[in-house]
């Protein structure tokens, strides 16, 4: 099952890639009308007086992308009940690098930007890894990687999810509404005793599901939230009506990744990566905001992971993983600073979608992501194997 998550987290990757440069292409080319107009398009659902519309932008940042966050939270359900961070020992590399990975990229785009107190909503742009692009870049490299540091990256690459679904709780929402806080709560009380009373219908868990997705969407808490929520409340063992044993959980997660990596994480890619070139000058990415995110991501994330990394191997609260070297170690953690997806979702929350910085903010997520990328690829294709590998 490792294996196959891999090549696909892999193969997304490769076509984000893709999905960019054309992103690009169509915003800097005579179709610029038409791809803000498409993005634009007017979406609205309405039942009786309940109304949701918003343009096709803000339905895949905020609808398609909470179908993301709930695959996030599944895998970190299965990883925490039975895989690869279910026992302290597995948990204590990658969880020290996660949080290295997270404080050291924040701290630098604060020193850029303290005292902006609008600039300042970014701070947790920098702290971010899209799993998608860094499996993408491991996969070009075949067996001078060891299967243990594509384990180390994709737990690491787990945590930090989880970390920025934590920031965005707690940081990135607006005013609350009561009335949609009761009936989001009242909704994972139903799920919980869904899970609690053996319900085996995923359809059901889907139903309310939707119900805590709208409730939350009116909330004001953002609506990405109600997929994690949704996710840790299905349950990993069920039964059928025949008694037969199965996991709804990994059923659901195998069902949703080819849709999310082949569908979700490119449209969203489409949606947000089009950045108009021509209207930026020097000054602009010279700007604090632009900076801090540049050298949050390329710096700070990899002084963050491997700094952190060494200090817990050091002292013996962890080792490196099998078959490795600290030179692939390194080459690893530059490449977390492939924030891309998921920097820019905190992006589009932390300014709302304005344009104030006239996308240098999107052009240096871009660029840090491409650096990261590419030294991180010479790294480890330049590094010597371990005697030990275990490939």
């Amino acid at each position: 099952m490792l294996e196959n998550f891999i090549k696909r987290e892999s193969s997304a990757g490769i076509l984000l890639i893709f999905v960019t440069i054309l992103a690009l292409i169509l915003q800097n080319s005579v179709f610029t009308g038409g791809y803000n107009g498409f993005l634009q398009t007017h979406v609205e659902i309405r039942v009786g007086s309940l109304q949701i519309a918003k343009p096709l932008i803000l339905w895949i940042n905020d609808g398609l992308m909470a179908i993301f966050f709930f695959l996030i939270g599944l895998e970190v359900k299965r990883e925490v009940m039975e895989g690869h961070l279910s026992s302290v020992k597995q948990v204590v590399l990658p969880g020290v690098a996660a949080v290295g990975g997270m404080i050291v990229p924040a701290l630098l785009f604060v020193a850029f930007n303290q005292g902006d107190d609008f600039a300042m909503r970014g701070w947790a742009i920098p702290t971010a890894t899209d799993i998608a692009f860094a499996l993408g870049i491991l996969s070009l490299l075949g067996k001078r990687v060891p299967i243990s540091l594509k384990i180390f990256l994709m737990a690491l690459a787990i945590l930090d999810d989880l970390g920025a679904i934590i920031i965005i709780a707690l940081f990135y929402t607006s005013e609350l509404s009561e009335l949609s806080i009761y009936l989001a709560s009242a909704s994972l009380v139903v799920l919980y005793v869904m899970n609690r009373v053996g319900v085996s219908k995923k359809a059901a868990f889907i139903l309310v599901g939707v119900i805590l997705w709208i409730s939350v969407l009116k909330s004001g808490v953002h609506a990405t939230l109600a997929g994690v929520a949704l996710a840790f409340l299905i349950p990993l063992k069920s039964k059928d009506k025949d008694g037969k044993s199965f996991s709804m959980l990994k059923e659901m997660e195998h069902d949703l990744h080819y849709w999310v990596a082949f569908l979700i994480l490119p449209l969203f890619a489409f949606a947000n990566a089009g950045v108009a070139l021509s209207g930026i000058s020097a000054d602009d990415m010279f700007g604090t905001v632009p900076m801090g995110i540049m050298v949050g991501l390329f710096i700070g994330k990899q002084v963050g992971v491997f700094g952190f990394s060494w200090l817990a191997i050091k002292y013996g609260l962890a080792s490196l993983p099998t078959g490795s070297t600290m030179i692939q170690l390194y080459g690893v953690s530059v490449l977390t600073g492939i924030g891309f997806t998921m920097s820019l979702f905190v992006n589009s929350l932390a300014y709302n979608e304005t344009q104030i910085f006239n996308y240098a903010d999107k052009l240096a997520i871009l660029i840090a992501s491409f650096l990261s990328g590419i030294v991180g690829y010479m790294i480890l294709k330049s590094a010597k194997k371990s005697s030990k590998s275990n490939q």
